[in-house]
């Protein structure tokens, strides 16, 4: 947010009573009268140096030196050498340079303004923090006024368009031609104040925001545009001192023909005299054309370094021609230190070589020293994780790892660089504070959290303590989270993979189960009981279950000590609804639910199967006692009637008699049975499936 600062209250209410006063006093509607009031309200208002809206001018005003620099050098491509030994100038080139260095001086004017409207730091509350901002319009002009002022004046001065619109006009005579043109090199001169305003400006930037490219590759380019910046002012010097060498040695000939027949006048180098009889005349007779060629290896004028400007007609050239050709030159000249430079004993050719090999040295070994380590920047992780890489493999061989473990550590190795691509976020959390961390840590994983069900039944403010400790974990496949038997030590929250998690209830011979854990499941179930345990003990709880890895997996996990905290600081976690919650979602409980009906109702079956096949053996019986009686009754008929009928009163009595002893010999039957399948029961209960217990199940009404 831009943050502007305001006098103390005293001030306001000087604005307000001279607000007052404004629209008490206005008796018309007046255009002027109404933009006082903003006028008034501009003078008591300050900036913050580190506001927005500062720093955005900050790289707005970067950006205008960094194309004013450009620009600067171009009057220096403005004389040409036209045909038949002349000089002239582009002004058509000169006029739009002229309107564009104008503009960039418009914003070195606006760069002034804001100084005058900026706060500063007070030197003497630096001791501790960011220091305290001194806010007076007085005290900001008079500390501005004896810094930096005459800098970004003598900066904001149009030195180029006085130089080329007044100064050369003045200074040339008539028939001196372009002789004047080396006074075009003050230009150069303003460059100084220029470059204390840039850099000044450049190190602003990097003490507010942090740096001065956002990416590796701006930063990259940003130092590259410099080196080409140097590489175009050099080659614009180089054209410039060329045409002033040609220049010399036309003049230095005219002057030796002075006397001649016909006479060599000055007026005749520049364009201005083409046609003139004089000159045609002069032209026919003269030796300066074949001494000043630089295609003539004869001549006694050496051109030195200066000699391609000609021989590759690039004095004669269109001005994008000429401009592209020099700024080659810079760029191959300032990157070779000037090595294929043949130069001549002419003193200013060598200072210049010089400066340049010199210059080139400290721009190449800075600019591109900069920009090789932005580049770098880009790969550095990758080159970390490749020395990571290396190290490991050395290690490996070194231990003599099993294939199969070394294949392991490799393909977690790739799966961690995939995942995180060497970042190590934790240690960049740590260092926000925390308010911030919670943010973040809300933004990364609540979404995910929310996935897992049981922790859909939580309330906002416990999902933001349990997000702030969650820690991410990354597992390749085939790996053990934990191992039945093994103290717990985390609780798992999958967000991605799956995993298969086991058991054979403390190694009963006979018992397995194994089920898949998908996203959204949890495992370690066990050391959130032992959380909520008012009274539990230091020691971890075992593991119930082997979980293993079925793919690569990302998950959540909170740490036995996090849990500890939750269940003591949350009595949320104490509801019974949240613990059915729990229980519901929990793959343990389920087992056990899951074995505990099997087994029952395999004993609701083994009963009911007992029961008919009691009833059918009974029936069984019942018909055979039946049928025997009916073939006895039949057998004494065929003896006799009247021996029936004589016995009939002692018959009916043994008939009885039998039918008492069938149902007794019934019941006897039945139970028999019944203790067969008592027993068969009893003989199935021992052979039957292992009963997998109950989890144990805290106590929560005990006061914590």
């Amino acid at each position: 947010m831009n943050r502007i600062f305001t006098r103390p209250a005293s001030h306001l209410r000087h604005i307000r009573r001279t607000l007052a006063q404004h629209s008490a006093t206005a008796t018309a509607p007046n255009p002027a009268d109404e933009l006082q009031p903003l006028s008034i309200l501009w003078r008591y208002q300050i900036l913050d140096p580190n506001s927005d809206i500062v720093n955005l001018w900050n790289h707005i005003f970067l950006i205008t030196c960094i194309i004013s620099l450009f620009i600067d050098p171009l009057y220096f491509y403005l004389p040409y050498v036209g045909s038949e030994a002349c000089m002239s100038t582009d002004n058509d080139a000169s006029l739009t340079i002229t309107y564009f260095r104008t503009l960039c001086d418009l914003f070195y004017l606006l760069h002034i303004l804001m100084k005058f409207r900026t706060a500063f730091v007070a030197p003497s509350s630096r001791v501790f923090g960011r220091g305290e901002l001194v806010m007076d319009a007085r005290e900001i002009a008079m500390r501005y006024l004896k810094t930096d002022f005459i800098v970004d004046l003598t900066a904001t001065l149009p030195l180029p368009q006085i130089v080329i619109w007044l100064v050369i006009p003045a200074t040339k005579t008539k028939g001196t031609g372009h002789a004047n043109n080396t006074l075009a090199l003050i230009v150069l001169i303003q460059y100084v104040p220029r470059l204390f305003v840039i850099f000044p400006l450049n190190q602003r930037i990097i003490k507010t925001t942090g740096f001065i490219a956002k990416t590796a590759w701006a930063g990259a380019a940003y130092n590259l545009l410099l080196f080409m910046l140097a590489s175009h002012v050099l080659g614009a010097v180089w054209y410039l001192a060329s045409i002033g060498r040609q220049h010399s040695c036309w003049k230095e000939g005219c002057r030796n023909e002075f006397h001649s027949v016909p006479p060599c006048y000055l007026e005749f180098l520049d364009c201005n005299s083409l046609g003139s009889l004089e000159r045609e005349y002069w032209l026919n007779s003269t030796l300066v054309l074949s001494r000043c060629d630089a295609n003539n290896d004869d001549s006694d004028f050496k051109f030195g370094m200066f000699a391609d400007a000609f021989t590759s007609e690039v004095a004669s050239s269109r001005f994008i021609e000429k401009y592209i050709y020099c700024l080659w030159w810079g760029l191959r000249n300032l990157s070779s230190y000037g090595q294929n430079l043949t130069t001549s004993t002419y003193i200013g050719e060598t200072t210049f070589c010089i400066s340049l090999c010199i210059g080139g040295l400290i721009l190449f070994a800075r600019l591109i020293g900069n920009m090789q380590t932005y580049l770098e920047s880009m790969t550095v992780r990758v080159e970390e994780w490749r020395i990571k890489r290396r190290d490991t493999e050395e290690w490996m061989r070194h231990r003599q790892l099993p294939p199969e473990l070394q294949e392991r550590v490799r393909r977690f190795n790739q799966y961690e660089w995939l995942a995180t691509r060497g970042v190590n976020e934790e240690s960049i959390l740590r260092s926000l504070p925390l308010d911030l961390r919670r943010e973040i840590q809300r933004h990364l994983c609540l979404n995910l959290v929310r996935r897992v069900p049981f922790f859909s039944q939580m309330d906002d403010q416990l999902l933001d303590a349990i997000c702030e400790r969650l820690v991410s974990s990354l597992s390749t496949d085939g790996s053990y989270i934990v191992r039945e038997g093994d103290p717990v030590n985390e609780m798992l929250f999958i967000i991605r993979g799956q995993l298969e998690s086991s058991t054979t209830n403390g190694g009963r011979t006979g018992f397995f189960n194994s089920i898949t854990l998908r996203p959204g499941d949890f495992c370690g179930e066990e050391l959130l009981t032992w959380a909520l345990v008012p009274n539990s003990t230091l020691n971890l709880p075992s593991s119930t279950r082997t979980v293993r890895t079925l793919t690569e997996v990302e998950a959540f996990t909170l740490r036995a000590e996090d849990l500890k905290f939750f269940a003591f600081q949350f009595k949320r976690l104490h509801s019974k609804k949240l613990q059915h919650a729990f229980r519901y979602y929990s793959h343990q409980w389920r087992t056990w639910g899951a074995c505990f009906i099997q087994a029952a109702w395999r004993r609701y079956k083994k009963k009911k199967l007992a029961k008919e096949l009691a009833l059918r053996e009974s029936f069984h019986l019942l018909s055979i006692s039946g049928q025997e009686s009916y073939y006895s009754d039949e057998g004494d008929s065929d003896d006799g009637v009247d021996e029936i009928s004589s016995l009939d009163s002692p018959n009916k009595a043994q008939h009885l008699g039998a039918t008492i002893l069938a149902s007794k010999f019934a019941a006897n039957t039945r139970r028999g049975v019944i203790q067969k399948v008592q027993v068969a029961d009893s003989a199935s209960s021992s052979l039957k499936m292992p009963k997998l217990f109950k989890p144990d199940e805290p106590d929560f009404s005990e006061e914590v």
